[in-house]
C-alpha cells in the first residue's frame, strides 16, 4: 500500500480504546452519531497531529526553512461496521497519553476521502494531519520519508497537502499541493497589505 501509516504510540491508543469501552465516555461525547451505535467500535488510522506556527513569519518564500511545526496529539478514526462514524483525539500529558474527546463533523468524512486520495496517487507517503490554526485549516500531510519519526520533522518542499474541507475560501479543498506551492499561498493570506502610500506634495510655487 502506497501510505506508510505510522504506529501510534501504545499508551495513546490504549486510552482511546478504554474510552469506547467506556459507556460515560461515549455517552457524554457530543456525537449523535456514535451514541446510537450498538455494534462493536474499532479505532483504525492512526494520524499523527502536527500544528503549524508561526505561519506568517515563515521564510520559505525566499528560499528558507518552512515554519516550526509541532505534535500536538494522535487522531484516531472510529470505524462501525464499514464505515466511520467519528473520530478519538488523544493528547500528551504530564502523565503520558490522554484521551481528550470524541468528535464527528465534516472533517471524518473529509480525512477518509483525502486518505483514500492519497492511495490512489500510487507512490510512497507517511499521513499526518497538518493544522494551520491561523487560517481554521487542516490538511493531510503526505510526508515523503515513510520510516520518519511521525512525532517530529519538518514539511519537505516536495511534500504534499490535502486541503480538508471545510477549506478556507479560495482553497480547493482535495486539490494536492506541494509544500513549496502551497506554504507561500497561505503565507500570502496572512501578510496585511501595505499601507496606501501618502498623497504627494506639490511643491510651493515660486
Amino acid at each position: 500500500m502506497p501510505l506508510h501509516v505510522p504506529p501510534a504510540p501504545a499508551p495513546a491508543l490504549r486510552c482511546v480504546l478504554a474510552a469506547l469501552r467506556s459507556p460515560t465516555a461515549v455517552h457524554e461525547a457530543h456525537t449523535p452519531a456514535l451514541r446510537k451505535i450498538q455494534g462493536p467500535l474499532t479505532a483504525e488510522l492512526p494520524l499523527p497531529v502536527h500544528v503549524l506556527d508561526r505561519l506568517q513569519a515563515s521564510p520559505l518564500t525566499t528560499g528558507g526553512r518552512p515554519p516550526r511545526t509541532r505534535l500536538t496529539g494522535w487522531r484516531f478514526m472510529i470505524r462501525s461496521g464499514d464505515r466511520f462514524v467519528s473520530a478519538a483525539d488523544t493528547r500528551l500529558t504530564a502523565d503520558g497519553w490522554a484521551f481528550s474527546h470524541f468528535f464527528e463533523g465534516p472533517y471524518v468524512a473529509a480525512t477518509e476521502r483525502a486518505l483514500r486520495q492519497a492511495e490512489s496517487l500510487g507512490k510512497n507517503h507517511q499521513p499526518r494531519l497538518l493544522s494551520v490554526p491561523e487560517l481554521y485549516m487542516l490538511t493531510l500531510w503526505l510526508h515523503g520519508a515513510v520510516n520518519a519519526d511521525a512525532s517530529a520533522g519538518l514539511p519537505d518542499a516536495a511534500d504534499l497537502l490535502i486541503p480538508l474541507a471545510p477549506a478556507p475560501p479560495g482553497i480547493a479543498p482535495f486539490r494536492p499541493h506541494t509544500v513549496s506551492e502551497l506554504l507561500p499561498v497561505l503565507t500570502r493570506r496572512l501578510t496585511p497589505p501595505a499601507p496606501p502610500a501618502p498623497p504627494a506634495v506639490a511643491a510651493p510655487a515660486a
